[in-house]
Parts: structure tokens; C-alpha cells; sequence
């Protein structure tokens, strides 16, 4: 049986030209409301979707303060260069045999603070010779004696977060300080292709660099990236020429290549030596020297971490308090 409608208490089947003439078609009160609830209940629950959306977008960063501080590390995740207020460094006096490369980098980095041409530094070499503390010292160098004293500030980025260094270079091509970018460690490893971005940020973008922009990077290797890497193209591509050239082309982009190398035994003591007179420790010459030797040969190899190490280790004997 098929449902019919009522008017004036007669019935009429739905067929009947009646039926669609009626104005008294009679519909469940209860379907009405249903319809009011769904149509609540739906609301509400997209109400709830869009809160939930809103909690898991990221905050909106804080304006960037760079007149707060002299150096800041980028927070990829943010978008924000969180200000550092005491940059860990040594003196540029106190960074011993490396006398040729600590010129040329002081050189580039005060003709960048000065508005004049510089290059990004690729600073390459053998562990603990002071490669980063060289880059620190020498923007600390620039800010205190250059021509725009205070105006220098330098930006640390983590390697895994090259790839957002295209939003940072967008962030600072307007402000009005100058910036050196600075990666410690920089290297990339099989099936990372995040030095593509790093080329195209430094060098070959439609943007390009900025002009206020400088880019600073450590590494243990002089191209960037693992031997057997560049080998491995050289022996499976179908011209392995191109291939290693496509490889290589990112240390390219540094114009400055300064190459650290292992220091030798009277280097190391001179080091020892700039060391204890900075921080006034008392300890003999004979006792320094025999003591700092020891230290070297049970570390296997010498060099400017390893002497550090051993300052730290000797005033900590001596019951002397030393700063960094």
C-alpha cells in the first residue's frame, strides 16, 4: 500500500490528480525535526573540524628582532631567527697556525660589512683546526672595528634545514643589517638532493642571492660530498663526466676555498702557549710543555680542539676558573 494524503478527512490515492491539487498534504512533524538535528549536528561537527585544523597549523612567528643580538639561529620550523645573547667564540687572536687562511677571511668579511663585494667561504679541512671558531671570531672582528660596527650579524642554520634557506634569504633581502649565513658541518650524504636547493639559493636562482646576504660553511670535505658518492656516479652514469660535474658544481659556488690542514707539534704548543697567557694560568714552561705532549699522544693527533680540551683540562687542575 502506497501512503495518501488527507484533506477535509477524505482520502485520496496518490495517483489521483486530487492528491498533487491538495494543500493539506500532511508530513511528519518528527521528519522535520530530524532534519533540524542533522542539519545541527553537522555544523557543530564542522565547527569542531575546523578548530582542530586551526591547532595544528603552526603559530605565526614572531617579527624578527635583529637589532636584540649580534647572532640568532634560524627555527626552520617557526620561520623565525631566534636571537642568541652571547655567541660562543674565542678571540681571532687565540686561533694559532692557520695565519694565511684567517687573513683572507677576515679580509672578505670586512670588505662585506663595508657594502663592497665579497664571496660566500667554503672553509674545508682536517677536524678541530678552528674552522667554525674562525668564523665566528672574524665576524666578532668586523662588528667591533669595521666601517658599520654593530651592524654585522651572523646566522647560524642547521644542516638539515638547507632546504628552507630559500624562505630565510627571502626573510632578510629586506631588512636593513647585513647577514652571514653560517652551516658548521656541511655535507650531504647518498640520496640527499638538498644541495640542489643550496645551489640554486647561493648561485643560478631567478631571485639570486641577496646583496646583504653572505653564505659561510664548514666541512670536512672540500666538495661536500662523500667519495664514494661522486665515485659511484662516475661509474654508473652514461657519461660519468656530467655526472660528477653535477655533483661537484655546488662547491662552485663558494668563491673562497680555504683549506685547513693538520697542525704541526710547535704549531700545537703555540697554541697551548696563547692559551695559558689569555687566561693567566699558573703552570711552569717545562711542566706545560710535557704535560700538553702527553695529552696530544694519548688523543692521537694535535690540533686546536685537542688543545682546548687540554686547557680545560689543566685549569681544572689548577682550580682557575676560564670563560670562553
Amino acid at each position: 500500500m502506497q501512503p495518501r494524503a488527507a484533506a477535509a478527512g477524505v482520502l485520496f490515492p496518490p495517483e489521483s490528480a486530487c492528491y498533487a491539487a491538495c494543500p493539506a498534504r500532511i508530513v511528519p512533524a518528527h521528519a522535520d525535526m530530524g532534519r533540524e538535528m542533522t542539519q545541527e549536528s553537522i555544523e557543530a561537527k564542522l565547527d569542531k573540524l575546523i578548530q582542530a585544523v586551526a591547532r595544528l597549523a603552526p603559530p605565526t612567528p614572531p617579527p624578527a628582532e635583529f637589532a636584540a643580538a649580534e647572532g640568532f639561529v634560524w627555527d626552520a620550523e617557526r620561520g623565525y631567527p631566534a636571537p642568541v645573547p652571547r655567541v660562543s667564540r674565542v678571540d681571532i687572536g687565540l686561533i694559532k697556525g692557520v695565519d694565511r687562511v684567517r687573513d683572507i677571511l677576515v679580509d672578505n668579511t670586512m670588505r662585506f660589512a663595508s657594502g663592497l663585494p665579497a664571496n660566500n667561504v667554503l672553509l674545508w679541512g682536517a677536524r678541530g683546526m678552528g674552522k667554525s671558531s674562525l668564523v665566528k671570531a672574524a665576524h666578532a672582528l668586523a662588528n667591533r672595528e669595521g666601517p658599520s660596527a654593530g651592524r654585522l650579524k651572523l646566522i647560524e642554520i642547521h644542516r638539515e634545514d638547507i632546504s628552507t634557506l630559500p624562505r630565510l634569504l627571502h626573510l632578510l633581502k629586506a631588512e636593513p643589517y647585513r647577514f652571514i649565513l653560517f652551516c658548521d658541518d656541511l655535507s650531504f650524504d647518498n640520496d640527499d638532493t638538498s644541495y640542489k636547493s643550496l645551489k640554486a639559493a647561493l648561485d643560478g636562482g631567478v631571485e639570486g642571492r641577496p646583496e646583504n646576504v653572505i653564505f659561510y660553511a664548514t666541512s670536512n670535505r672540500r666538495h661536500l660530498l662523500p667519495r664514494d658518492m661522486i665515485e659511484n656516479e662516475r661509474s654508473t652514469a652514461i657519461n660519468p663526466h656530467e655526472a660528477v660535474e653535477e655533483k661537484v658544481s655546488l662547491s662552485d659556488r663558494f668563491g673562497l676555498w680555504l683549506g685547513f690542514h693538520k697542525c704541526s707539534q710547535d704549531e700545537y704548543l703555540a697554541m697551548i702557549d696563547g692559551y695559558v697567557a689569555h687566561y693567566g694560568l699558573k703552570v711552569t714552561p717545562e711542566t706545560l710543555r710535557h704535560e700538553a705532549l702527553e695529552w696530544a699522544t694519548t688523543r692521537g693527533s694535535r690540533s686546536g680542539r685537542v688543545a682546548w680540551q687540554f686547557i680545560q683540562d689543566l685549569a681544572g687542575r689548577l682550580g682557575q676558573r676560564i670563560s670562553e
